[in-house]
């Protein structure tokens, strides 16, 4: 946090009139109560003297904002508590905000992209990263990082529906690895490997947000994640290889040849030969189920393998 006035940008020092300002800034132009504004500055663990000690942080701030040009009356001692006027010019939480609402607001998807971009060169480093309060740490910040990964989510969208999943990439990268549980940032990324030719990286990834749900939270990837992972295993969407379609009529199939499929489950890792047979995959039950095509009898795909253990 820090205070932006007349060409300078002062970083606050971490101190309770910080805190403080934080508090207010967090709620503009309504008022924050006594209690809570107690609360936050001394992690509810007030002194006998927090009213006067408030008022004195107060005077403090009024201060502060006389020396960088920011008029001194922008903090109100109403009652039960105070208030900071602001808007969206001087307020970074409130412009970003704004920009949010009118990229929502927008008909074209570049101009979408350009106010959402703007709104993210807002922040500067994580939320209240100078502000020493358990109470706003815990309570507040989780919301706001919400808040603003559901623009960069957004943002991501927009450019792979605008065909730059190229040039994307690194921000996914960066994406996934700052936030590993943020599963959509993980789809985006997998899918985003996949369209640009790069698809054994696609599924590293896949292993590697697997493994670190498993061994961090104990549970596995989502619905979404887990088909992803089929549609990039399958190749062109499925072991079966879709004929042209004709203009009438069904869709032609043609099954693949038993060495064809074992070839190329073992390829994707699907399947691992043992002496006495294979080991196979939990997701090949499903992938084999989808790909089967009973044709006058034609043998199911999977009737063709042995053995049921996990592949890791």
């Amino acid at each position: 946090m820090s205070i932006a006035a007349q060409g300078t940008i002062a970083p606050l020092q971490p101190s309770r009139p910080a805190t403080l300002l934080a508090t207010l800034l967090l709620h503009p132009n309504s008022v924050v109560s006594i209690g809570a504004l107690v609360r936050a500055v001394w992690d509810e663990e007030p002194p006998v003297s927090a009213k006067a000690a408030l008022h004195t942080c107060v005077q403090r701030l009024r201060r502060l904002f006389a020396k960088y040009g920011v008029p001194g009356g922008e903090i109100e001692a109403v009652s039960g508590g105070y208030r900071i006027a602001a808007q969206a010019e001087t307020l970074d939480l409130m412009r970003f905000r704004g920009l949010a609402a009118r990229a929502h607001a927008a008909a074209d998807p570049q101009a979408e992209l350009a106010l959402l971009r703007e709104a993210l060169a807002l922040w500067r480093g994580p939320a209240l990263s100078n502000v020493r309060s358990q109470v706003l740490h815990r309570e507040e910040v989780p919301a706001l990082d919400e808040e603003r990964l559901s623009v960069v989510e957004r943002v991501f969208d927009l450019e792979i529906a605008l065909d730059r999943r190229r040039e994307v990439l690194p921000e996914l990268f960066t994406a996934t690895r700052a936030h590993p549980t943020h599963e959509h940032f993980w789809e985006q990324l997998i899918e985003s490997l996949y369209r640009t030719g790069r698809r054994a990286e696609a599924l590293g990834e896949y292993r590697r947000i697997k493994r670190y749900l498993r061994e961090q939270l104990g549970v596995d990837p989502g619905a979404a994640l887990q088909q992803l992972e089929l549609m990039v295993l399958r190749g062109n969407g499925s072991v079966v290889e879709r004929a042209a379609r004709p203009e009438t009529g069904a869709v032609p199939l043609r099954l693949l040849t038993e060495a064809q499929i074992l070839d190329r489950l073992q390829s994707a890792g699907l399947v691992r030969k043992q002496a006495r047979g294979y080991q196979m995959h939990e997701l090949l039950y499903v992938l084999t189920r989808d790909a089967a095509v009973v044709d006058h009898g034609a043998p199911e795909p999977g009737a063709l393998l042995s053995g049921k253990d996990d592949v890791d």
